[in-house]
C-alpha cells in the first residue's frame, strides 16, 4: 500500500518531532512514509523523494535555516506542511523561513516544534477525499471536548 503521507525531516535530530507526528498517524491507522534528507547537504535527495511519492501531503521537519519545506514544495504540487523546530533562536529563525516563501510556492506552517498539529493538518487533507478518515477525525475532535 502507497503512503498516504510523507514525512520528511532534515536530520536525525529531528526525530523527536517526527515521533509526534507518527504517533498521531498511528492512532488513525494511516500509512505514511519517513526519509531523512537535508535541504542543503543533499537537495538532490529531497528532489527525488518529492518527485516519486504518492503521498496526498508532505510533512516537512525542520531546524535552522528551515529550507526543506520549501525546497520540498518547489517539486511538487502536493500540499506541504512545514513544521519548524527550535533548534536555534527558539524556532523563530525555522518558523519565519516558512512562512515566508516567495509567492508561487506556498507552504503551510504549524508551530514550532507542533508536529502533533502537522500530522492532524495532514489528516484534514486527507479526510477531503476520505471518508474514513474525516470519521476518525470527526471522533477525536469529539474526545477532546472531554
Amino acid at each position: 500500500m502507497a503512503e498516504k503521507i510523507l514525512i520528511l525531516s532534515g536530520s536525525r535530530s529531528d526525530e523527536k518531532i517526527v515521533k509526534k507526528i507518527t504517533d498521531v498517524l498511528d492512532e488513525f491507522g494511516v500509512e505514511y512514509k519517513q526519509e531523512v534528507a537535508s535541504a542543503h547537504r543533499n537537495p538532490e535527495k529531497v528532489e527525488k523523494i518529492v518527485k516519486g511519492t504518492f503521498a496526498e501531503a508532505i510533512i516537512a521537519v525542520a531546524g535552522l535555516s528551515a529550507a526543506l519545506p520549501g525546497v520540498a514544495a518547489s517539486h511538487t504540487l502536493c500540499p506541504v506542511i512545514g513544521v519548524p523546530v527550535s533548534a536555534k533562536l527558539e524556532g523563530m529563525d525555522s518558523l519565519l523561513s516558512i512562512v515566508q516563501m516567495p509567492p508561487g510556492i506556498p507552504v503551510a506552517a504549524v508551530g514550532i516544534d507542533n508536529g502533533k498539529n502537522a500530522a492532524l493538518l495532514a489528516l484534514q487533507i486527507i479526510a477531503l477525499q476520505e471518508k474514513e478518515v474525516e470519521e476518525k477525525l470527526v471522533e477525536y475532535r469529539e474526545k477532546m471536548k472531554g
